[in-house]
């Protein structure tokens, strides 16, 4: 995915560099530092459903700073620098700092939320033999990893303040309005999300992450700090 913006073309500001180096250092951490420290960082960072034993409040924000795989963190940490840079110039830097933590745990929540529900339909499985409770114990204790929430948010506020802004895609070969790219986005993960397809993904963090971003945002709006 790229972006053609008829915007000049930025350096690098500081809260989406900080960003970068942080998730790119704690990704490269995790892939070379023994088997032992990588699980100790996925149990105490990761997130994980409060009813695990493995969970503690501090991991709704460091979860976002963990990446499943290669593909994972380059995806995310590219639309970081893309859309971020762009963001954090027209927000300010302390500002765009609060909506990407606040997209980011927000869509943490929302996870979390959906993951309750989950785990009442199962634990009613297990009660009338329809599932297992080692069925049950594994929806409890999968942890979430990734800034994904966070970018959802940064995509959702793009689309909120160029709307008419043109993103190429690199697969398929399309152009299309910022606006309509996150509308169908967001389509896409609430597909994704209630029909259960690539379950391996969260994508009610997704799009919980949008869902708070497009609250901050309005928010802001409401209160004069910002136009769109």
């Amino acid at each position: 995915m790229s972006a053609m913006m008829a915007r000049p073309n930025f350096r690098t500001p500081p809260v989406v560099m900080n960003l970068l180096a942080i998730n790119v250092l704690v990704f490269f951490a995790y892939a070379i530092l023994p088997d032992s420290v990588s699980r100790w960082m996925v149990q105490n960072f990761a997130l994980f459903y409060p009813a695990s034993p493995n969970f503690m409040p501090h991991q709704l924000v460091t979860y976002m700073f963990m990446h499943g795989g290669f593909g994972h963190i380059l995806f995310n940490m590219f639309a970081l620098w893309m859309f971020g840079r762009i963001l954090e110039y027209s927000l300010g830097s302390k500002r765009f700092l609060i909506f990407y933590m606040v997209s980011g745990i927000g869509a943490a929540l929302i996870q979390m939320g959906v993951t309750a529900i989950e785990v009442s339909v199962m634990t009613n499985k297990v009660a009338a033999g329809a599932a297992s409770i080692d069925q049950l114990f594994l929806l409890q204790n999968v942890p979430t990893v990734g800034a994904s929430g966070a970018i959802f948010g940064i995509l959702l506020a793009f689309g909120m303040l160029y709307p008419n802004s043109v993103i190429s895609l690199l697969f398929p070969p399309i152009s299309m309005k910022a606006k309509y790219f996150v509308m169908l986005y967001g389509a896409v993960e609430l597909f994704f999300g209630v029909s259960g397809w690539v379950s391996s993904v969260a994508h009610f963090a997704h799009l919980g992450g949008m869902l708070w971003g497009f609250l901050l945002l309005w928010y802001w709006k409401k209160k004069g700090k910002i136009y769109y």
